[in-house]
């Protein structure tokens, strides 16, 4: 396979596909909300089809600028109890550790790190290793922020290492969309390889959440950079949300869940579009996903199946579980208040509903 110099890009006036006039509009939306893709990703693109998938995912569009939302639209101000650590369900911890990506996706939910650069991502982990040391119910700690791929290896194991001499913390998770944005950060580090390998144990695993959002971002290099995560010994799970103009058709989401499993990494969620700051555009109504959802899910493998369709809501993770020509049925997958765990909700339809808190007749709750 040929190996390409990858060249990162910070200012939409970079991106010669796009003509003049088109980069100058463009500026206005960068000055809100920051740019950075880089040549692979952008080679992905057909340029001579504006609705493009793959460019609506990385290439700024006038309509963010949109008034809707907020910048923390699941409240993870509430469950942070140090910098750059969020602990919102008993057994997890989140650490933010880094505010780059491969690109900023033009529907992230936390462009806020991307606005107030260094607000919140951890710069000395010392005082998050010692809230999980005292945790001792914490068994699981995903890194993410920005993309933990994109610090350096030796900066990555630092922080793996330190983990993993805290005996209660059995899971390490790596949540990156680096396999789909530049799979050569993977391919040519045989370092970060030899890291997982050293760290991801027959007992405790190292798991990678990835973040393919189309079928075309599994290219050959993206496969390839997928088979040695996984041949290091890395567990590998996808995460996506429902995207309009990008996977809100059943066929292309099916493909999507259909070809990560082919690969080995298991379709994990599907998750709502938050209501965050500059996202209007790529909602998808409630009900709507679902009717998505359960169409692409219908002429799949079960092994494909196993992906569940949620919100990640300032309460917990809400499962969108059924649906009725009168009635929508929630329920808490995983829930931050005690009282919420196995609550099941059913409540009068609503199609125009985008957030779980635009419902407003409940009908019906019980604890299973």
């Amino acid at each position: 396979m040929i190996r390409l110099k990858v060249k990162y890009y910070t200012s939409i006036t970079q991106v010669e596909q796009l003509s003049p006039e088109e980069r100058e509009r463009l500026k206005r939306v960068e000055e809100k909300y920051r740019f950075r893709a880089n040549s692979y990703y952008l080679s992905l693109i057909d340029w001579s089809d504006p609705d493009d998938p793959i460019r609506k995912i990385i290439v700024p569009e006038e309509d963010e600028l949109e008034e809707w939302g907020t910048l923390d639209a699941s409240n993870e101000k509430s469950y942070t109890v140090a910098k750059g650590l969020q602990h919102k369900y008993p057994d997890t911890a989140l650490f933010l550790v880094n505010d780059v990506c491969g690109g900023f996706c033009r529907f992230c939910f936390r462009k806020r790190l991307f606005i107030n650069v260094g607000a919140e991502v951890i710069r000395d982990i010392t005082p998050q290793l010692d809230y999980i040391r005292t945790h001792k119910e914490i068994t699981n700690v995903l890194l993410t922020g920005g993309d933990p791929l994109l610090l350096s290896t030796e900066k990555l194991e630092k922080i793996v290492s330190s983990l993993r001499e805290i005996d209660h913390v059995q899971i390490i998770r790596i949540g990156s969309k680096i396999p789909a944005f530049n799979p050569y950060r993977i391919i040519d580090d045989p370092d970060l390889l030899k890291m997982i390998r050293k760290y991801s144990t027959k007992e405790k695993k190292i798991y990678v959440m990835t973040q393919f959002n189309h079928p075309r971002e599994l290219t050959r290099e993206a496969i390839e950079a997928v088979n040695l995560l996984k041949d290091a010994g890395a567990v590998l799970c996808n995460q996506t949300p429902l995207l309009r103009g990008i996977n809100d058709d059943p066929e292309v989401l099916g493909e999507l869940l259909d070809r990560l499993s082919f690969v080995g990494v298991t379709p994990y969620y599907v998750f709502q579009n938050r209501p965050v700051s500059g996202n209007r555009k790529f909602a998808v109504p409630i009900e709507e996903g679902y009717e998505i959802f359960t169409k692409a899910i219908s002429n799949i493998s079960g092994v494909a199946k196993r992906v569940r369709y949620v919100m990640s809501h300032r309460t917990g993770k809400i499962e969108i579980a059924a649906l009725t020509k009168d009635f929508i049925v929630f329920k808490y997958h995983r829930a931050h208040d005690e009282k919420n765990r196995r609550k099941v909700m059913v409540y009068k339809r609503n199609p125009q509903a985008l957030w779980f808190d635009d419902y407003s007749e409940l009908l019906e709750e019980y604890t299973v």
